[in-house]
């Protein structure tokens, strides 16, 4: 038996004694419980916010800089693809073929990577004499052997795997060209599962050492190689957006193009290691560690994961029905999976940038939490975290609701796509709600990762999943062409919102109430403040673009759009949250500036 259990269940055989001395006497004793309780549940609350808005603000700073600087350079990549291969089919096929490798990973390892090991990895670092070093050798070791296996078995199985994941309508006599670049970039793109398993192996060895920075801004440099990639392809080949695949030569700068960027990606992290005091040799010694705790808490992880991806791949092949179904009926701007992935990755940036930073910086201090039994102080860590996210996320999703119509031509109107980016605009418009709702049920999930459940996290995923599958089969098929990726943009925010929903209920059983009274004030606040901001931007773009000129299709024309009415409507909520007593967002205000 692993000493970590050990641990863990003499904690709770004390927790079982102290809980029976409380309640000898119920009658006696349950009012002034009660009290005590909500008393020091109100103490932690306000000291975990106040906690979470200085220190742990000042712990993301950097990661969140980071994560910015990478997501705007992943902008860029984004325009770059537009410009250079459009959005119909050969874009989606690039599209696919290029996210199938992070979408196996995770499926073969990324969950157990990203969830499961920062706990335990902390665990070790706290129990075991070397501070965790032979556990994590192990985990590397362990991992890179999955990893390399698992890429080979993939690349063997590309023609099973581009029959998976794209629309049955490729295998059609006419698309043979489509089909053979298919093959040919899955092949290679799929090595890019090795080394998205390496770059996140090292990364939480980072994290779970307190180095959050590295993980966070190496990402940049991937995407610095693809906009390379993409400006070389224009330079050579020019602009597209066809339907009839790609030459050899042009398979072969994006697909291997792509994957070296992803293994450059990882390499940088490690030098990092050794300033974090971590010296990696290969251990094959893998019983009798504690891995296969790891492993059984990985089980669960892995059926969650399963059905995401399930989700993923009928998501992926309605998109790429996009382009082939405006084969057949002459449609000249189809909108699959190109304008999906592009419209997500603009709409999760604020998830990036503020949620995955400050969980990343307090799931250490909550795991912590957890292991202690001390479930009121980790509720109140959660409220805080909660509480600061949306503070900081409420009023985006609403400019990115409002400002859609620029920021799709900002993003979408180059090279192919110039002056053809309303459907790029309307799905940013249907992603915007998800915004709120993913960093909700993001947050909530850890909760439950920190207690060392994944077993609910699995079937509260189901659920989501089926809501997600559901929406997007019964209206895809209602829709032209031009408006699948905005339908699929409905289906992802309405299951995130089932999801969400539930997953703070059923950790409310687990830790207590999650929202409360405080809370419900709070979101009433934020909701008005929301509101005003809200009218603002609408508002003063309505009455303002015109006179000043800002209501054109061209790029400088949105992008002066975004910065002005974007810029009155930050105003307006400041000016909102701070007559509303919202102190969450005057701390990250005085957090940012003293930074």
């Amino acid at each position: 038996m692993s000493k970590h259990r050990q641990t863990r269940r003499e904690r709770r055989r004390d927790a079982a004694a102290r809980t029976a001395t409380s309640k000898s006497s119920p009658l006696a004793a349950e009012a002034p419980d009660a009290a005590s309780e909500v008393n020091e549940t109100s103490e932690a609350v306000a000291e975990a916010v106040r906690r979470t808005s200085t220190g742990l603000l000042s712990a993301s700073v950097l990661m969140a800089a980071g994560t910015i600087v990478s997501r705007l350079s992943g902008f860029v990549r984004s325009a770059l693809i537009f410009a250079a291969i459009g959005s119909s089919l050969n874009a989606d096929i690039f599209t696919g073929a290029n996210t199938i490798p992070n979408a196996l990973y995770i499926l073969v390892a990324g969950g157990i990577f990203n969830v499961v090991l920062v706990p335990q990895l902390v665990r070790a670092m706290k129990d075991d004499s070397d501070g965790g070093e032979a556990y994590a050798q192990r985990i590397v070791t362990l991992g890179l052997l999955v990893l390399a296996i698992a890429t080979v078995v993939l690349v063997i199985a590309t023609p099973l795997l581009v029959r998976l994941v794209f629309d049955h309508r490729l295998f059609d006599p006419g698309n043979e060209d489509a089909l053979s670049s298919a093959y040919a970039l899955m092949r290679y793109c799929l090595p890019q599962v090795f080394f998205y398993g390496a770059f996140v192996l090292v990364g939480q060895i980072l994290n779970s050492r307190g180095r959050f920075g590295p993980m966070m801004w190496a990402p940049i440099t991937n995407n610095v190689i693809s906009c390379a990639v993409l400006v070389t392809y224009i330079a050579v080949y020019g602009s597209s957006n066809g339907s009839d695949g790609f030459t050899s030569g042009q398979e072969l700068l994006l697909g291997v193009g792509s994957t070296v960027g992803i293994a450059v990606q990882a390499l940088v992290l490690i030098p990092y290691l050794r300033a974090a005091g971590f010296h990696y040799r290969p251990r094959f010694d893998f019983r009798g560690v504690g891995l296969g705790h790891t492993l059984r808490l990985g089980a669960w992880t892995l059926a969650f994961i399963l059905v995401n991806q399930v989700t993923f791949v009928v998501i992926t092949r309605i998109g790429t029905s996009a382009g082939l179904l405006a084969l057949g009926d002459g449609t000249t701007d189809p909108a699959g999976t190109t304008v999906y992935a592009s419209a997500f990755l603009i709409t999760q940036v604020p998830h990036g940038v503020i949620t995955v930073s400050l969980v990343t910086a307090t799931m250490p201090l909550i795991s912590r939490l957890a292991a202690e039994g001390n479930l009121t102080a980790m509720r109140a860590e959660i409220q805080g975290n909660i509480r600061l996210v949306l503070s900081l996320l409420a009023p985006i999703a609403v400019a990115v609701f409002a400002l859609s119509e620029p920021l799709g031509t900002v993003v979408a109107s180059w090279g192919a796509m110039e002056g053809r980016t309303e459907a790029v605009s309307a799905t940013i418009a249907a992603f915007a709600p998800a915004i709120i709702f993913v960093s909700l049920h993001y947050m909530s999930l850890r909760g439950f990762y920190a207690l060392e459940d994944t077993r609910t996290p699995f079937f509260l995923q189901l659920v989501l999943a089926t809501v997600n599958i559901a929406v997007a089969v019964v209206f895809a098929t209602q829709v032209d062409p031009e408006a699948i990726s905005t339908v699929l943009a409905l289906a992802y925010g309405s299951a995130y919102l089932v999801g969400s929903l539930l997953a703070i209920t059923v950790l409310s059983f687990r830790i207590g109430p999650v929202v409360d009274w405080s809370a419900a004030g709070f979101l009433g606040r934020l909701a008005l403040a929301c509101l005003v901001a809200g009218a603002a931007i609408i508002g003063s773009f309505t009455f303002l673009a015109e006179p000043l000129g800002l209501d054109g299709d061209d790029k400088i024309s949105a992008l002066l759009s975004l910065v002005l009415f974007g810029g009155l409507g930050a105003l307006a909520f400041l000016l909102a949250a701070w007559m509303l007593r919202i102190r969450e967002v005057t701390s990250v205000i005085r957090t940012v500036l003293r930074r």
